[in-house]
């Protein structure tokens, strides 16, 4: 860090904020593990884990954690909220094990008179009975000012009575949360400007929501105006529209604050992200910033031939270094530059005319919707230039394929063979066998036998996707020769019927 570099605490608040998410409850081996990363790995300055006296599954959950962070020189950065009830709280932090305790108080004269029907004077006297027990006992405290976002636009004069107060209080850390995500860039500039201005010597975080989508936007301007710490989730996680999203938050700290520097490692993001997602069931939105699995993503061709000419559709928010890499989606849109691009980093290369071919066949498929992956390219590829040495004299023109409970699968086959057209009908065991004896009943109008099927293997690209491609290969057996088709379809029946036109030509 520079001399001239202004350092910010990031406090990660995932596992008590974050888990406020709707449908969202870690259990304690999940909170441990995450807790773990975030501190070993992403390198956030402290965690905020858990509500006191919340259940017996929270409260295992810390003890877990702070005996894990005790072991290995953490446990100053782990911190649980607590609330303003006398020694409740207290008591409940010593027995979890845990050090740090964040004060929930009340930041709003609108709070303090209707929720807890009180004077300021008497909320900052029993206040002060909790931060004088929790000194007592050995307790690090920061304190909250709920709601301190209305306090500030609607009691301004209550909220400065309180921080005149809290000022003497043995306290480490202010905390300005935006507790409904009401406020808009200039206005938190405006606040935090005014109480760092007032009060320089107190260490103030803010602590940002996101319900009109300004999560991040109001952590820069609080920044900006001078706030010491800001309080962040993995993935945006949190009560209502989520918390200030980390990944994002950090991203723009780095490339448009240099004058600050945080710990957060920008590389253990995405994992991290990707993990909290599994454990939390919460789905990461495709197009999220950072995170999000298409936003290091070129679909349109044109990008895709612009990265290769001189990178012009980069930007300083490099996939790299989140530890992803670019892609280049492959569909209707795609051109030949993308499909390039994913032939480059499989190391294929292909002449003009298959590229081609194999461009077509992409914006076929993506015509149909149907989802092409860089793992559906050596399919294609093997598909399109089976194909083309094969001479279609036999086409399948029509058939409709039955399966219902109870009935034997049928098949209706419409084939052009040389110009005349047959059609037959046929039951069998399954969809494809069915097919396969309406073919056979063709072939014997014809006084043609047909090939012995040996072998039917189906193989699908690595992901297991219910829309991936599905590659079928059939062995036949013809005038004792052996030889394959392949076929290639989203559908394995229809995959299936494709690798059998090839056969039907080929004899």
């Amino acid at each position: 860090m520079s001399v001239s570099q202004r350092y910010i605490e990031v406090m990660d608040t995932t596992l008590r904020d974050g888990e406020q998410t709707s449908g969202v409850s870690f259990s304690p081996i999940e909170k441990l593990t995450i807790a773990q990363l975030l501190l070993t790995e992403v390198k956030v300055d402290r965690i905020e884990i858990a509500s006191a006296r919340v259940s017996e599954g929270e409260f295992a959950a810390v003890k877990a954690i702070t005996k894990w962070a005790k072991a290995n020189g953490f446990l100053n950065r782990i911190e649980v909220l607590t609330f303003v009830d006398g020694d409740v709280s207290v008591q409940w932090m010593q027995k979890a094990g845990a050090k740090v305790m964040n004060l929930l108080t009340k930041g709003s004269l609108n709070h303090l008179t209707h929720q807890l029907k009180k004077k300021p004077e008497q909320h900052f006297e029993e206040v002060a009975a909790v931060i004088a027990l929790a000194k007592k006992k050995g307790l690090e405290c920061n304190v909250y000012l709920e709601d301190w976002s209305n306090g500030m636009r609607d009691s301004k004069e209550y909220v400065f009575q309180y921080l005149d107060f809290l000022q003497h209080q043995p306290v480490k850390r202010i905390m300005l949360p935006d507790t409904l995500g009401v406020l808009i860039p200039s206005e938190v500039y405006a606040y935090i400007s005014e109480i760092v201005q007032r009060y320089p010597g107190i260490h103030f975080d803010f602590h940002a929501h996101n319900d009109y989508d300004l999560g991040t936007a109001n952590v820069l301007e609080g920044v900006k105006a001078g706030a010491h710490g800001i309080h962040l989730t993995i993935n945006g996680m949190g009560e209502r529209a989520g918390n200030a999203p980390l990944a994002s938050a950090i991203a723009v700290l780095n490339d448009f604050m240099p004058s600050v520097k945080t710990s957060v490692a920008e590389k253990s993001l995405y994992t991290v992200s990707k993990l909290v997602e599994t454990f939390s069931g919460f789905r990461i939105p495709v197009n999220k910033p950072v995170v999000g699995e298409n936003v290091f993503t070129q679909t349109a061709g044109i990008h895709a031939d612009g990265d290769k000419k001189n990178k012009l559709y980069f930007s300083d928010l490099m996939p790299e270094r989140f530890g992803r890499k670019r892609e280049y989606a492959l569909g209707k849109t795609s051109g030949k530059a993308n499909i390039e691009n994913n032939l480059q980093q499989l190391g294929i290369q292909l002449s003009e005319p298959d590229l081609k071919k194999v461009t077509q066949r992409i914006i076929e498929l993506g015509d149909r919707k149907e989802v092409v992956t860089q793992a559906d390219l050596p399919y294609i590829i093997s598909d399109i230039l089976d194909s083309n040495t094969i001479e279609n004299k036999v086409r399948i023109e029509n058939y409709v394929l039955t399966h219902a409970s109870r009935l034997r699968p049928s098949a209706t086959v419409e084939i052009v063979i040389n110009g005349e057209l047959f059609e037959e009908h046929a039951q069998g065991d399954g969809q494809y066998d069915a097919f396969m004896n309406a073919l056979k009943k063709v072939y014997k109008k014809k006084k043609q036998e047909l090939p012995t099927l040996t072998d039917y293997a189906v193989r699908i690209p690595p992901g297991g996707k219910t829309d991936a491609l599905c590659e079928t290969i059939i062995t036949w057996n013809y005038s004792n020769k052996e030889f394959k088709t392949r076929g290639l379809d989203s559908d394995q029946t229809v995959s299936a019927i494709k690798a059998t036109q090839k056969m039907l030509n080929l004899i």
